[in-house]
């Protein structure tokens, strides 16, 4: 059958006509529910540990080194820049490419902020650049990330607000749910072959926290 006469076809089925303009696509419907920040911060919690995470409370900085200091329990860790600093035996931040690729591969834990996180799934979403490199969240085997409740929305439909063009801002949007999962053609789950096997989240009651 001619090419022509499919697309007749076609235009026919759909009531159009040749050389006639599509009609604007519909508007985006984006729903974001009216939680409070208390059942944001639950409904992050019970998504993020039903997957194995663990989610921590802290009140200021003293609260979330002591956090991070207990998860560590004497392992090795970096920090990206927009992570947390200050803590004994913890590198970083670094800015030379190579070198966080060095120590990325050899310590235990990576540690991180986040530009969001989402309640409905227990997400957490880094915007990847100089100052939150992708190997800190993905190369170690623990990842650490410390967020302000100010940066926790409701799900993915109020992120796409807040980052409408994600290509705009970042070479690469990262959506973390949960520590790394895979499954072979016998369903056998395995954790931590593509990624932290361990995801901590500490969440933190002042942005300058």
């Amino acid at each position: 059958m001619e090419r022509d006469t499919i697309l007749h076809r076609v235009r026919t089925a759909l009531g159009r006509t040749a050389n006639e303009a599509p009609a604007e696509p519909p508007p985006v419907y984006l729903r974001v529910p009216d939680w409070s920040l208390e059942e944001r911060i639950r409904r992050f919690t019970e998504a993020l540990e039903a997957l194995g995470g663990r989610v921590y409370r802290a009140g200021g900085t003293a609260a979330v080194q002591e956090i991070v200091w207990e998860i560590l329990a004497g392992r090795s860790a970096i920090v990206s820049a927009d992570g947390l600093s200050g803590i004994p035996g913890v590198e970083g931040p670094y800015h030379d490419a190579a070198r966080i690729r060095e120590a990325a591969s050899r310590v235990d834990a990576g540690i991180t902020g986040a530009e969001y996180a989402l309640a409905e799934t227990g997400t957490l979403v880094l915007l990847a650049g100089p100052a939150e490199p992708r190997l800190i969240s993905l190369l170690p085997p623990i990842h650490i990330a410390v967020v302000p409740v100010a940066r926790l929305l409701a799900n993915l439909d109020e992120l796409l607000t807040k980052v409408p063009d994600p290509a705009a801002q970042t070479s690469a949007m990262v959506l973390i749910t949960g520590p790394s999962r895979t499954a072979d053609i016998e369903q056998i789950l395995i954790r931590g072959v593509h990624g932290p096997g361990e995801v901590h989240v500490v969440l933190v009651d002042s942005e300058t926290g």
